[in-house]
Formats: structure tokens, sequence, C-alpha cells
């Protein structure tokens, strides 16, 4: 009989152990809810802020992908003097806010011309029958911002280097620091090579 009552009983114990578990377990994710669904909604609107992200895709035979190639010749013949077949990327986007202004985003994928920075970016710009290129060789991911100057978006480039619209091309907006004494220095390197008759990079 005391067998069977303290088998009993424990089976009991544990059930109410487990009864217990369970409530206090739903409880706590009752707790944890508004907080997860906050942070979520937190992550989401972070990522908005990043702005429209620029897909960057092989297109071989389409229109783009032959204004790519025309507009980075140097490029692809540098990259076969390397015995390389570059890949080529290429995105559009519009930058102005009214949907005019379709940009074109190329990057050019080879080992001899990417370096530890990753593969470069160049963005153009159709005016007329052409192409203008109106940011030059950035690194990184490059989304469009909601913001915009000169009727043109803001353009991100990884994540922390905002470019803007001034005098009909993009320029950047972080600054570059003046170290002490090192425009001195340039000036005396350009005097040596005067010196020398070497030509002077203006």
């Amino acid at each position: 009989m005391i067998d069977r009552c303290s088998t009993a009983c424990g089976g009991i114990a544990t059930l109410n152990r487990s009864f217990i578990l369970g409530h206090v377990l739903a409880g706590a994710l009752l707790i944890a809810a508004p907080s997860l669904a906050h942070a979520a909604k937190r992550t989401h609107s972070t990522a908005q802020k990043g702005g429209d992200p620029v897909i960057l895709t092989h297109q071989p035979g389409s229109g783009l992908d032959a204004e790519a190639r025309k507009l980075n010749t140097d490029d692809l013949a540098a990259a076969a003097r390397h015995h390389e077949t570059p890949l080529i990327l290429i995105g559009s986007a519009p930058l102005s806010p009214d949907g005019k202004n379709i940009a074109l985003f190329v990057q050019v994928q080879s080992a001899s011309l990417c370096g530890s920075a990753g593969c470069s970016t160049d963005v153009y710009l159709k005016r007329g029958n052409s192409w203008s290129k109106i940011l030059d060789s950035v690194s990184g991911p490059i989304s469009l911002l909601p913001t915009t100057h000169g009727g043109m978006r803001d353009i991100l480039v990884d994540s922390s280097d905002r470019w803007i619209w001034k005098n009909g091309t993009y320029v950047d907006t972080l600054t570059a620091t003046d170290l002490p004494g090192f425009k001195t220095s340039i000036k005396r390197h350009q005097a040596e090579m005067r010196k020398k008759g070497q030509a002077v990079p203006q």
C-alpha cells in the first residue's frame, strides 16, 4: 500500500511540476513577445533608412551590357592583357524622384582589376546620346537614399559614405584629414620633379 501511494504521489508531483513549468514558460513568452516585435520593427526601420539597394546582375547580350562594354573598353583591354575574361555586372535605377535620369551602374570583375577593397563600381548618366560618368570607382554596396540634393537622390556607398549631387556630378561628403605638412611635402616633391624635367600631374 505504501509503495503504491509513493508511486502515485510521485507521478502527481511530476505532473504538477510540468504543469507549473509550462505556465511559467508561457508567461515568459507573453512578456517577451512585445519586446521581440519591437526589436524586429526597429531592425526593419533601420534597414529602410539605408535606402533602396542597387542590384547588380550579369546581363549578357542585353542593350545595357553592350553600353557597359563600350564605356569600359580600357578595363576590358587591361584584363585581356592578363588573359582574363572579366565578369560585367550592371544595374539601372532612376536618380531623380520623378523617375527620370536613369543611371547605369557598372562593375567589371577580374583578378587584375579588383583589389583588397573588392571590385569598384562606376555610375553613368545618359545625357543626350552619350553617357557621362558621374561617380567614379567606388567600392562596396550601393544604395539610393530618399534624401536629395539638386533634384537627385543621395547615394550611399558601403553603408557609411554618402555622395550628393553638386554641379552636375556626385561629390563625397567625407572630407579627408589634412595632415600637418602634407601639402608642403607635395609641393616640394612636385618642385623636385620639375627640376628633373618630369611631368607633374595636375
